[in-house]
C-alpha cells in the first residue's frame, strides 16, 4: 500500500528574530518570506507535488496575487490573522479574508508556533480540521508527550498532529530536518511511515532564504542549511520518498479520505 505524505508550509511574516530579541521592519518580514517562497513553488512545480500552505491573513492581504498563484495548485489554509498575536475572533476573520482573496473554501487551521487553541472555537469558526499539535516534549516549547500522536476527532473537527516517531516521539518538524543528517531523518521518516502509513511534515518558506545576515540575529541551529542548501536537501528527500511510491497529498485530501478505525 502506498503511504501518504502531507507536506505543508507555514507562510507568514518572518517574525522569528523577535524570539531572540531582534525587531524587524514589517517590510523586511514580508521580503524574507517572499524570497523563500519562490524556490519553494519552483521545487513543488518541478517535482509535481501538491502541498498545503497555512497562510496568515496579514501576509495574504499584502500579497493577494501570490495567494492566487499558490491556490491554482495547492491548498490554502489559515495560519491565523497575524503570526505574533492571536485573538479568538481571528479564527473567523482570517478564514474570511483568505476566502475573499482566493475565492476558495478554507477548511484547515494551524495555530502560529503550534500553540494550543480550543477545538470548539476552531470548529465553530467553520473549519474541518486542525493541525496545531506537536505531540512531543521540548523544554520551553511543547509539553504534549502524552497527547494523541495520530489523527482523532474532537466532535466534528479532525485533529491531525504533526508527525513524531512512535514510542520515543522524536519530532520530525523543520528543525529536525535542518539539523539531522539527511540519512538519519530518512530513517526516522521510514520508521514513522511504516508505523502510521502517513507523515505530516511542515516547513516555512523563509527557511529557503539565506538567513546568515547578522541583522536577522538568527542562532546557528536556525541558520544551518538555509537557502539553496535547504532547497537541495528537501529536493533529495522528496525524490527519495517518491521513488518508494509514497504519495504527496494536500491535507484537505487526507481529511476527505480519512476513515478512523472502528
Amino acid at each position: 500500500m502506498n503511504k501518504l505524505i502531507l507536506l505543508s508550509f507555514d507562510l507568514e511574516e518572518f517574525d522569528v528574530p523577535e524570539e531572540y530579541g531582534r525587531s524587524l521592519d514589517e517590510s523586511l518580514k514580508f521580503k524574507v518570506s517572499l524570497q523563500g517562497l519562490e524556490p519553494v513553488l519552483e521545487l513543488l512545480d518541478r517535482l509535481q507535488i501538491k502541498a498545503t500552505f497555512f497562510v496568515t491573513a496579514n501576509f495574504a492581504i499584502h500579497h493577494p496575487s501570490k495567494m492566487l498563484e499558490i491556490a491554482k495548485n495547492h491548498e490554502i489554509a489559515s495560519h491565523g490573522f497575524y503570526h505574533s498575536s492571536f485573538d479568538k475572533k481571528d479564527l473567523a476573520t482570517s478564514k474570511k479574508a483568505l476566502e475573499d482573496i482566493t475565492n476558495q473554501s478554507v477548511t484547515g487551521f494551524r495555530m502560529a508556533r503550534l500553540k494550543p487553541v480550543e477545538d470548539r472555537d476552531i470548529q465553530q469558526a467553520g473549519y474541518l480540521y486542525n493541525s496545531s499539535m506537536n505531540p512531543t516534549y521540548l523544554p520551553g516549547r511543547y509539553n504534549n508527550f502524552f497527547e494523541k500522536r495520530t489523527p482523532y476527532y474532537s466532535d466534528r473537527l479532525l485533529n491531525i498532529p504533526v508527525s513524531v516517531t512512535p514510542l520515543i516521539r522524536f519530532p520530525l518538524f523543520w528543525l529536525s530536518f535542518k539539523n539531522l543528517p539527511l540519512s538519519l531523518y530518512k530513517l526516522a521518516s521510514k520508521l514513522t511511515l511504516d508505523w502510521d502509513a502517513y507523515l505530516n511534515l511542515y516547513f516555512h518558506p523563509w527557511e529557503f532564504t539565506d538567513l546568515s545576515d547578522p541583522k536577522l540575529g538568527m542562532p546557528k541551529y536556525v541558520i544551518k542549511n538555509s537557502g539553496q542548501k535547504f532547497v537541495d536537501i528537501i529536493d533529495n528527500f522528496i525524490v527519495k520518498m517518491k521513488s518508494k511510491n509514497h504519495q504527496f497529498i494536500r491535507t484537505i485530501d487526507y481529511v476527505k479520505s480519512y476513515n478512523p478505525e472502528p
